[in-house]
């Protein structure tokens, strides 16, 4: 096929394909971290970050509610492997979310330092000069006004609106020729300041929240009336610090649970059972001083720059157990886990020495204790009315002598036998606060301690109460909140300062001044013709005071159409 000459190679009816340029592996990286640093793949990142910690919320954490994710664990034997190699409940500690997580510190960084370069050398330049068609503007008014001398009134207008406009906060700049006389003046860059401030701040979370996380630490500890926490490493029952928190990081006090205090809806109102109020009131030394506190629901204590926050709380029933030669191998307050929201209540006992066997039971608690029709128990009532403790007795081997760790609140069946229970047809012992009854086979007694104080009436302090606590340490959270109210004030001046460009300029003519103003505004302003109106407006009023011309014809729009500006 021949080829026409007067066509280049590469017309659409050509034979030659078009060759691409060779990148190169600089080239490459060039164009990646162009991409980076864009201002759209910054914006994406948030976006995947935000929807990247959605199952931080979803799913309980690790470093917040270690109990949750053993509760879950149990709850989902089969899918929880899945999942926890997912690191579904270590999201925040996770190698996919820190990835997302420093790409967009990467991406704004790289935005943010050649806007700020650019931002500075704009606030140095001069307002761009008059142009010499204002009417071409579509925000552009035209006045006329009388003079004796048009020469010198012209200038003397201009002096008087370049006055008027830097008064109202405009940068200004006077540009004179042999035939005008002008005046350019801009604002709003403020705008763009806040648009950084906005981002920097957004960079200074980042690295405030990043940062600040290797020094703090977060700690559980379930108390029960009358214990004593110590805040060291040791006493907690789950610890999750930072890569720079040391053993000898954590300051020195203790916090003793006085008493757990919570009121209910009494029966025979709306919401009976439901929980008022919840206090848990402690006393804390420190420095060798003692003091008292309450730890409320979302009203954490601050001790030694630790915050104390109620995560949850139940009955723990003081259980007694002896052998069959009368010795006691077992007696603590064990605390429960509630089951539901009146509060029946699961408990794990595990006696491991004293027996000719290990023996685990396995309890169930009913602060205020219902029979169904089937004679089956129901915590009808969340306080202490007629509380009931049932025990499942199991003797064998507990599996806590193999070095695999073992939580507390689950009793592993496999190696015991149960001596107890509608599994083996045997009932389950049953006890009321006092009471005390025979093991199963003659190895020895068990016993649900009276807690009551000396005096009491009634079973409403049997039992006592405890409190899952957390103590949390954060030096960084202020710094966090500093960043998130400048990103909000920076926020702020970006949507709501206009940006925008406006002239006056005055013309001499045989009948006096010719006066122009014009607006142009840097993408949507929908007061910018407003704004124009003012200036006119007030202009001829200096111009009135100061009795430099005269009013000559009252302001109308010019007849033109509006003119795009880069």
């Amino acid at each position: 096929m021949e080829t026409d000459p007067l066509r280049p190679s590469d017309h659409i009816d050509g034979d030659d394909s078009i060759t691409q340029p060779r990148l190169g592996v600089v080239g490459w990286l060039r164009w990646g971290w162009r991409q980076l640093t864009s201002m759209r793949t910054a914006l994406i990142l948030l976006l995947i970050l935000a929807i990247a910690a959605i199952p931080g919320s979803i799913f309980p954490q690790r470093m917040a509610d270690p109990n949750g994710v053993t509760q879950w664990e149990r709850d989902n034997p089969d899918l929880f492997p899945v999942l926890d190699g997912l690191k579904m409940f270590d999201v925040y500690l996770s190698p996919w979310f820190s990835a997302i997580y420093l790409l967009l510190f990467t991406s704004l960084v790289g935005c943010v330092i050649p806007r700020i370069k650019h931002h500075a050398k704009a606030l140095r330049a001069r307002p761009p000069r008059t142009p010499s068609r204002l009417k071409r503007l579509a925000d552009c008014r035209a006045v006329s006004r009388t003079s004796t001398d048009a020469g010198a009134d012209a200038a003397a207008t201009i002096d008087i609106a370049q006055k008027q406009l830097k008064a109202l906060g405009y940068r200004v700049e006077r540009y004179d020729d042999k035939r005008s006389f002008s005046v350019s003046a801009e604002r709003g860059y403020w705008r763009e300041t806040g648009n950084l401030v906005f981002h920097i701040a957004l960079v200074g979370v980042l690295i405030t929240v990043g940062v600040g996380g290797g020094f703090a630490y977060t700690g559980q500890r379930v108390l029960v009336e009358g214990e004593t926490f110590a805040n060291t490493l040791l006493d907690y029952d789950s610890m999750n610090r930072g890569r720079f928190v040391g053993d000898g990081a954590l300051e020195p006090y203790s916090m003793r649970l006085d008493s757990f205090d919570v009121t209910y809806q009494p029966f025979g109102e709306p919401g009976a059972g439901q929980a008022g109020d919840f206090s848990a009131n402690v006393t804390v030394k420190e420095n060798g001083e003692e003091r008292t506190g309450a730890v409320r629901v979302n009203h954490p204590l601050d001790i030694a720059g630790d915050k104390v926050y109620l995560l949850g709380n139940g009955y723990a029933p003081t259980i007694t157990v002896r052998n069959a030669a009368g010795d006691i191998v077992f007696r603590n307050s064990v605390p429960f886990l509630p089951q539901d929201t009146n509060l029946f209540s699961l408990g794990i006992v595990k006696v491991t020495d004293g027996m000719p066997e290990q023996l685990g039971l396995r309890c169930l608690f009913y602060p205020t204790t219902g029979v169904l029709d089937t004679g089956a128990f129901v915590a009808a009532y969340p306080d202490l009315m007629n509380p009931t403790l049932t025990l499942d007795v199991f003797e064998g081997d507990l599996g806590i002598n193999n070095g695999s760790p073992k939580s507390v609140y689950v009793l592993d069946t496999t190696e015991l036998t149960q001596l107890t229970g509608r599994a083996v047809d045997k009932e389950s012992i049953e006890l009321i606060p006092g009471e005390t009854a025979d093991l199963p086979n003659g190895l020895g007694t068990v016993t649900f301690e009276d807690e009551s104080p000396a005096g009491a009436t009634d079973l409403s302090q049997s039992v006592k109460r405890f409190a899952s606590l957390q103590i949390h340490h954060d030096a960084s959270s202020v710094w966090v909140l500093v960043f998130a109210l400048l990103a909000l004030g920076g926020l702020m001046l970006a949507l709501f300062i206009p940006r925008r460009r406006v002239w006056v300029k005055a013309t001499p003519t045989a009948d006096g001044v010719a006066l122009e103003y014009a607006g142009l505004a840097r993408g949507e302003d929908p007061t910018l013709a407003a704004a124009v109106d003012d200036i006119v407006t007030g202009h001829a009023r200096l111009l009135d005071a100061a009795g430099v011309t005269a009013d000559a014809a009252e302001p109308g729009p010019a007849a033109s159409g509006p003119t795009k500006v880069d």
